[in-house]
């Protein structure tokens, strides 16, 4: 408490310079400062830095009380809190060791799994929401390294960063092809179901390529300790009863086909995850204690706190303010290649610190008006943005499933940079050309 009271007080003392008050732009930027040098740091608790920041931004006025905590009752958090506890009861009852089981008969090796789980992730997350396919398989992933004998802070990372590239497969992969689609409508143009992956296809390729062969070697190790603790758990689910096992399973199919289908029967992602969260508990799948004790509390702290702060960024204008001035030191005609990887690493820098959707929602605007101004195709622009909004790989921040895998894996915040720094510089290697030669700002 006593390191919290003085960086409350720091952070108070220099938000008010010898009485000049700094604007809600330069508030928002230093807390902005403030919470990557902590995050990195990890001086107090990642969860802890989210609520100083979220308090931080009411004291100072920047937002009021509902704005910066509605993040806690954001939609995402409905639907972590549903599949946590989906998801719990796959472990609770050891069906998800069981699941793992059979994976493990075909990927004997710790890169063969890896492999195995970025495809089934990736090509899922094209037809569900990535956020999704990530709070489903997390479970079963957990369960996959307890019944292989692997730490599974060596797998859980890949699954969701699979999670993010998939969901440029499709229209419906992620929040954000459907807030670009939305501004092409607007003008008289769209994108089809599948032309993101015209871009997102070889973006999954290649990242799946550069775990087996590369990005493996950068995954935190994780502890001996922890691996046989996880081993341990799963030799003890012989006195479960068959039907909370099958049940369990049951409940989990019906939430997937739940979220593939959300539009045709009309009930959102949030709603699927906690019908079946009340039901686990309601038919005793799972106790009440053992349904609270799935929730990960930090992740639901941490996304919350943070989410003021991308609320922040847009309400006073300060991530649009940094775009634009970049934007402008470009001139008012840039060559298309570097206009093109401009913006394609403005969404990159953005979407880690921001919500990769926030990111999307904010930079849409922004690329609408580079397109009228320079002439322009806007469906080039805008594929842009989307893509390189969907690499949050360098923070746990930048996207939902990223927070859901932190306590689950035992990571750092360094961890996600160690392993995504490399992984966006591999992104925008295979992505520019493919941007350059499907969707060319200038087509002739």
């Amino acid at each position: 408490m006593r390191q919290a009271s003085i960086t409350k007080i720091t952070i108070w003392s220099l938000l008010n310079r010898g009485g000049n008050r700094m604007s809600p732009i330069e508030i928002t930027l230093f807390l902005l400062l403030f919470a990557t040098v902590m995050f990195v740091w990890e001086r107090i608790p990642l969860a802890l830095t989210a609520i100083i920041v979220c308090l931080a931004l009411v004291l100072t006025g920047v937002l009021d009380a509902k704005s910066a905590f509605n993040g806690f009752i954001n939609t995402n958090v409905i639907l972590f809190v549903g599949m946590f506890i989906v998801g719990g009861a796959l472990f609770e009852t050891g069906m998800a060791n069981r699941i793992g089981g059979l994976v493990t008969r075909f990927a004997k090796t710790e890169r063969q799994l890896i492999v195995a789980i970025m495809v089934i992730v990736g090509l899922l997350s094209g037809v569900l929401s990535n956020t999704g396919t990530a709070a489903i398989l997390i479970p079963v992933v957990i369960g996959i390294a307890a019944k292989s004998g692997f730490s599974r802070s060596r797998l859980l990372m890949p699954l969701v960063f699979a999670a993010a590239m998939g969901g440029n497969l499709s229209l419906i992969g992620a929040p954000g092809n459907l807030i670009a689609q939305s501004a092409l409508q607007n003008v008289g143009l769209e994108f089809s179901f599948f032309e993101y992956a015209k871009v997102g296809l070889p973006l999954l390729a290649g990242g799946i390529i550069y775990f087996a062969f590369f990005g493996y070697r950068l995954l935190p190790a994780g502890s001996s300790k922890a691996v046989a603790g996880e081993n341990e758990v799963s030799h003890d689910f012989s006195s479960v009863p068959k039907w909370k096992q099958i049940t369990s399973l049951v409940v989990m199919i019906a939430a997937i086909l739940g979220m593939v289908f959300e539009s045709a029967i009309g009930v959102p992602l949030h709603i699927t995850a906690c019908g079946g969260a009340a039901f686990l508990v309601l038919v005793g799948v799972l106790t009440e204690k053992q349904a609270y004790r799935a929730i990960d509390t930090q992740t639901i702290f941490i996304f919350g706190g943070t989410l003021a702060l991308a609320s922040a960024l847009e309400q006073t204008g300060a991530g649009a303010a940094v775009a634009s001035t970049i934007m402008n030191l470009l001139g008012t005609e840039p060559s298309p290649v570097l206009l093109l990887v401009v913006i394609f690493f403005i969404s990159c820098a953005l979407t880690n610190f921001m919500s990769n959707t926030a990111t999307t929602a904010l930079l849409v605007p922004i690329g609408m008006s580079i397109a009228a101004n320079l002439g322009a195709d806007p469906r080039a622009v805008l594929m842009a943005i989307v893509i390189g909004g969907s690499c949050a790989y360098a923070t746990p921040i930048g996207m939902p499933a990223n927070l859901m895998v932190l306590s689950a894996g035992g990571y750092k915040f360094a961890d996600y940079v160690k392993c995504g720094l490399p992984l966006i510089l591999v992104a925008g290697a295979i992505a520019i050309p493919l941007l350059l030669l499907f969707f060319p700002f200038f087509p002739s």
